[in-house]
């Protein structure tokens, strides 16, 4: 688009009457019947006429001559390379959208989402008994080890850090929370607040560094001490503590520290 041979001027921006007018290199200046004045940049794509806004003229916050001129160059040279300079902000736009939300999903913690998964689920679940297990297991296992991370940052050393320390010692409640962690990990990839495979899987992951639950030797608790037997017992322990001697039970089934074998 050829420039006008009588571009205009600051003074011909405050002033000029409603009406549109060019000022070169597809730049226009719109000036509407109430007065309010906006810079244009006018160009033809696949035939038909587009405009993309510039700002305003006039009144606070307006948009000099000299910098109206300089934000529609570029779109100028845009143009002359067969670019859409609309198409083209509209994909910067999404772009940043796209930035922001990944920006967020980096920020998002463990915590957070398992606050939403439980959230959408607890309604389907059996009783609220089954949701405050939930919770409680997860405040007391894997809060301590991954409850603050970015979801997206959550991986296998960090899974074991919370399930190594009660694998074997308590291996139902440790399967449960390995499980629970799988399926927060999963409801945060499918809401793409991380991507990957996930470090809590058992299958062809974790099975590879933890034994199976059901190979774990349970721990074996000495048996209680019948409650009809208390009695003797903890006269037997002040004997011990005023003589200073073994602690002997008369059955024969205390140690020399006072614990049943």
């Amino acid at each position: 688009m050829p420039r006008r041979a009588t571009p205009l001027t600051a003074a011909k921006v405050r002033t000029a009457a409603p009406g549109r007018y060019a000022d070169g290199d597809g730049l226009y200046l719109l000036v509407r019947d109430n007065g309010t004045a906006f810079w244009l940049f006018r160009y033809v794509r696949d035939g038909k006429m587009r405009e993309a806004g510039l700002g305003r003229a006039r009144g606070p916050n307006s948009v000099a001559l000299a910098d109206a001129r300089a934000a529609a160059a570029p779109l100028h040279r845009l143009v002359r390379n067969g670019v859409d300079p609309l198409a083209q902000r509209e994909t910067e736009k999404l772009a940043a959208a796209a930035a922001a939300q990944a920006e967020k999903a980096r920020a998002i913690t463990f915590r957070t989402v398992a606050g939403y998964y439980i959230d959408a689920h607890e309604a389907g679940w059996r009783n609220a008994k089954h949701a405050a297990q939930w919770r409680a297991t997860l405040e007391t296992y894997a809060y301590p080890h991954v409850g603050d991370l970015p979801v997206g940052a959550v991986g296998t050393a960090e899974v074991l850090a919370a399930l190594e320390p009660i694998w074997k010692e308590k291996p139902e409640t440790a399967s449960r929370v390995r499980g629970r962690i799988e399926a927060i990990l999963d409801y945060a990839k499918t809401r793409q607040w991380r991507a990957g495979e996930n470090p809590a899987a058992w299958r062809g992951h974790l099975d590879n560094l933890l034994p199976a639950r059901t190979k774990v030797a349970k721990v074996k608790h000495h048996a209680a001490l019948p409650w009809k037997e208390i009695a003797d017992f903890m006269e037997a322990v002040g004997r011990h503590r005023r003589e200073g001697s073994p602690v002997r039970y008369s059955d024969g089934c205390q140690d020399e520290r006072g614990s049943r074998r």
